[in-house]
């Protein structure tokens, strides 16, 4: 374990440690949810064979801290530290009872806790979240951190939601939502979290019913649920591509393939009431926009879903 009271009292020695690589990487605050955050990370650590990074954030500058020096740090900044400090010798003892082989490293940031989550997850396996939590005030707020960090992460993210323990098989399922059979990271995510899992793959594909009104001509019943057929093959044919090589790769892994008609955020949500983990794509920020722009999607799923949300950044 690399986690030292000297270093975390020691301003001077607040600089981010070296990064790791292929690790877990999980934020805490203290908070419940973080708690939760923090098993399923210890979880995913231990099936991926990989070290456990624990970070937490405080919000020093709102305090005045980045004028403290080393040696001598003012009361109210001691105070905060001490707290800092409390979190983390907590969250590394639950660890241990919980994986006492487990190699973890805990780490302090002065940075605000969701940028520093970005920035040291570029190199890790998967960056664990609570739904709530990292030092936000309500539940609406507390959303918005997992959008800051979904719309600028770029390794996969894991939002923990739902009630069931990680590795709960309540389902079974491991959900997977596929708009074009060229998300292939979301899809293999999924496949690869089944087989840590036990479980079979459920890869859903929704489309939209053609318009029947408007100032077009009129079509014929016939007419209409020819042209549904058709569609519906030719959208049938997609989640089904999506996973064709994923089968070979992953011979124990059962998957079906699911096509239904309806809104892709609605029927994924709907989906997740018997999905023990759901898996979609994360459009990294374009170059020409940098700021977090998640679409209704990954919105709905991240405020709604019933199970975990693993967000997998596209190619």
């Amino acid at each position: 374990m690399t986690h030292e009271r000297e270093s975390l009292w020691d301003y001077g020695r607040y600089a981010p440690r070296p990064a790791l690589h292929g690790h877990v990487l999980v934020g805490v605050d203290g908070s419940d949810e973080a708690l939760r955050a923090l098993d399923q990370a210890v979880a995913e650590a231990g099936a991926r064979r990989a070290a456990l990074e624990i970070l937490h954030g405080w919000p020093w500058a709102k305090h005045g801290a980045h004028e403290v020096r080393p040696g001598g740090p003012e009361p109210e900044t001691a105070s905060l530290l001490e707290r800092a400090h409390a979190v983390l010798e907590s969250a590394v003892a639950h660890v241990h009872e919980q994986a006492p082989e487990l190699d973890v490293t805990a780490t302090l940031t002065p940075h605000p806790a969701v940028a520093e989550l970005a920035r040291r997850g570029e190199h890790a396996a998967l960056t664990v979240i609570g739904s709530r939590g990292l030092g936000e005030i309500t539940a609406l707020v507390s959303g918005s951190v997992s959008r800051r960090l979904a719309g600028s992460c770029s390794s996969p993210l894991l939002v923990v939601r739902g009630e069931a323990a990680y590795g709960g098989l309540e389902h079974g399922v491991v959900l997977v939502g596929v708009g074009t059979d060229t998300e292939t990271e979301a899809a293999r995510f999924a496949f690869e979290q089944a087989q840590q899992r036990g479980a079979r793959v459920r890869v859903l594909h929704t489309c939209v019913l053609p318009a029947t009104s408007g100032a077009g001509p009129v079509v014929s019943a016939e007419r209409l649920q020819e042209e549904l057929e058709t569609k519906g093959r030719k959208q049938s044919a997609v989640p089904q591509r999506a996973v064709a090589m994923l089968r070979e790769k992953f011979p124990g892994v059962v998957a079906e393939t699911d096509t239904v008609w309806g809104g892709a955020a609605e029927s994924l949500v709907e989906a997740t009431r018997a999905a023990d983990a759901v898996v979609i794509t994360a459009h990294r920020p374009h170059a020409r926009r940098p700021a977090p722009r998640l679409g209704p999607v990954t919105h709905a799923l991240l405020h709604r879903a019933h199970c975990p949300v693993y967000l997998v950044p596209a190619g």
